[in-house]
């Protein structure tokens, strides 16, 4: 099985301090990651590797084949999608729906005097139809709320046909609702055997969507576990990652976790 993302003993430094100590990982195709860890664990910085946006200060990276220090990234990050508040930062608020999706396919945020084919609309319209949101294709972007907006978001990124997908927290700020329903959509995603490689951040057990298999967990820029999510994703790992005594459920796929009661003197 062909390596979408292959680190060994990667460091980033920035000035004294190691965001990241003596990474190794490795992912596979076929393979939907879940990275788990406190502020400040290094998740950000890590994907920002994985999406060729910095190079190691040490160690060797190697993204979709290609070695960073040698590829031309330029091209390489044109094969990686990426969801975060930074790009929903950049979308105009009068863009419609459909338009933010479709305009990707110029790498363009706000559409202006671009000409898009059949190919390119029918790829938009099965896209918000396999997400649930063709409802939303003539809404403007500022009417949406921020649960819609992730999913217009994840849309755009899958609008390029990506072979790796970043989610860089997507359910931040969502309510109960909201979440949900972006959940159903990745989990709808991550079933897909058509769907690109998918790496997503998130602090919470909570967010984890059905169908993702690994799980990679980071604390001071060090690995804690990885591996297999049934296996890796322990009780005792996760008190590891977050340094508190944690309790951990799981129920038809999904996960719950609690701090574990404190015991009590007779």
């Amino acid at each position: 099985m062909a390596s979408a993302l292959e680190l060994s003993k990667v460091s980033i430094a920035r000035g004294e301090k190691l965001l990241l100590n003596q990474i190794n990982w490795s992912v596979d195709e076929g393979q939907r990651w879940i990275i788990l860890g406190p502020n400040g664990a290094g998740k950000t910085t890590l994907m920002q590797v994985a999406g060729a946006a910095i190079h190691p200060t040490k160690g060797k990276a190697r993204v979709l084949g290609q070695k960073l220090g040698r590829a031309d990234v330029f091209e390489l990050r044109t094969r990686i999608g990426h969801v975060s508040s930074r790009i929903a930062d950049q979308i105009p608020a009068s863009e419609s729906a459909a338009d933010v999706i479709v305009s990707a396919a110029y790498a363009v945020t706000g559409r202006w005097r671009e000409e898009y084919d059949s190919d390119d609309t029918e790829r938009c319209d099965q896209i918000m139809s396999e997400l649930g949101i063709a409802h939303l294709a003539n809404r403007t972007f500022g009417t949406l709320s921020e649960g819609e907006r992730k999913r217009v978001l994840i849309g755009r990124a899958l609008m390029t046909d990506p072979e790796m997908l970043l989610l860089d927290e997507p359910s931040a700020g969502l309510d109960l609702g909201a979440r949900e329903d972006l959940l159903a959509s990745l989990e709808l995603l991550s079933s897909d055997p058509h769907a690109p490689v998918l790496v997503m951040v998130t602090h919470h057990v909570e967010e984890i969507p059905v169908g993702f298999t690994h799980a990679l967990l980071l604390r001071d820029g060090y690995v804690v576990a990885q591996g297999p999510l049934g296996t890796t994703l322990t009780a005792e790992n996760l008190s590891r990652t977050f340094g508190t005594k944690l309790e951990l459920t799981r129920d038809a796929g999904r996960y719950t976790s609690r701090r574990a009661a404190f015991e009590h003197r007779a």
